[in-house]
């Protein structure tokens, strides 16, 4: 494995990771929220945005860089 693999699955595992714990964090925000299932909703959405646009950009990426 050289170093640039094992950079590869690292970086992929720790952002898993993140990604799970902030999921976390935004369910309980929700929940102690009192605000109902809208502000539930408008949370995920607000801040689950942002994984989405990091699953896309790997996801373009790898197309991208696959056509070459």
């Amino acid at each position: 494995m050289t170093v640039a693999e094992f950079e590869n699955y690292a970086i992929n595992i720790c952002v898993t990771i993140f990604m799970v714990w902030m999921v976390f964090i935004i369910w309980r925000l929700g929940k102690e929220s009192g605000g109902g299932k809208w502000a539930y909703i408008a949370l995920s959405l607000a801040l689950g945005l942002g994984f989405v646009g990091f699953i896309a950009k790997i996801i373009l990426v790898e197309f991208v860089l696959e056509g070459e």
